[in-house]
């Protein structure tokens, strides 16, 4: 299956672009050859060229290096938010959906109080309470605030799968309850939980991105979201400086493309009918 899966053109360039993300996040902030606020006072605004590669902000600080430092902060905030939201979404969609009955009512209810919950809002509000919400927080708190969406959609699939023949067989043999949904329910989820958490990991992105505009975030840190709210605030665009929030604007934009095209291999490989149409 994973050879078939990388059979596919778009998932071999959204495979690149999404390892090239973690290789930067992880090693980023050792290619910056300066410190993201180190201010270089006769390099205001300056533009891309000459020492500083990608140009300088407003305050002559080095976009580059800011780009390279900053791409830690957002992926490790997508990736956590992809983790947390997942884990829950399985965790509770799957145990309604299998088990039924009480346990279901009471699951259901509470996925339904989380759906009607303003996740932006509520972020924000308990954000301020927060001394220094980092990335890890801002990625646990995003988790926490949107995995109610996914769980539906695998408790309806769970749903499905529980009255099918051949669990149903394995039911009649004495299998166990643990056992029917890790042998038999979860491989067949593989494909919508990996494109949940690839969704949770853009979802990560952009909200960390948004609440940076917001300006929940530490004062001196640095992400692709805090460099676009920089830029924001300092009129970048009207003062035609596109180099302090084209660059992470577009790491943003890339990152999100691989995730969608992994997205669109996962399908190609565990939808029968897309297997049939690209074969």
């Amino acid at each position: 299956m994973f050879k078939t899966f990388l059979d596919s053109g778009k998932v071999r360039v959204g495979l690149t672009l999404f390892v090239l993300s973690i290789l930067l996040a992880v090693f980023g902030p050792w290619l910056a050859s300066v410190s993201p606020r180190a201010i270089d006072y006769n390099a205001l605004g300056a533009a891309p060229g000459g020492a500083h590669l990608l140009g300088t902000t407003a305050a002559g600080e080095d976009v580059l290096a800011q780009l390279l430092v900053g791409a830690r902060g957002s992926v490790v905030v997508g990736l956590i938010t992809g983790l947390v939201s997942t884990g829950l979404a399985v965790v509770v969609g799957i145990t309604g959906g299998f088990s039924g009955g009480r346990t279901d009512k009471v699951l259901t209810v509470v996925t339904n109080v989380m759906l009607t919950l303003p996740g932006l809002p509520l972020i924000l509000i308990i954000a301020g309470y927060l001394p220094e919400p980092g990335p890890v927080t801002i990625g646990i708190l995003l988790g926490v605030l949107g995995w109610s969406a996914s769980a539906r959609y695998l408790r309806a699939q769970t749903m499905s799968l529980r009255n099918r023949d051949f669990v149903a067989a394995m039911r009649m043999v004495g299998e166990s309850r643990v056992r029917l949904v890790f042998s038999e329910v979860l491989p067949h989820l593989t494909g919508l939980i990996s494109a949940l958490f690839l969704a949770g990991v853009v979802g990560g992105v952009l909200g960390e991105a948004a609440l940076a505009f917001l300006g929940v975030v530490i004062p001196d840190s640095v992400s692709w979201g805090s460099m676009i709210s920089e830029s924001q605030q300092q009129s970048a665009l009207l003062r035609g400086m596109w180099w302090w929030f084209g660059p992470p604007g577009l790491c943003i934009a890339l990152l999100g493309a691989a995730i969608a095209l992994l997205n669109f291999g996962i399908d190609e490989v565990t939808n029968p009918r897309l297997r049939r149409v690209r074969a």
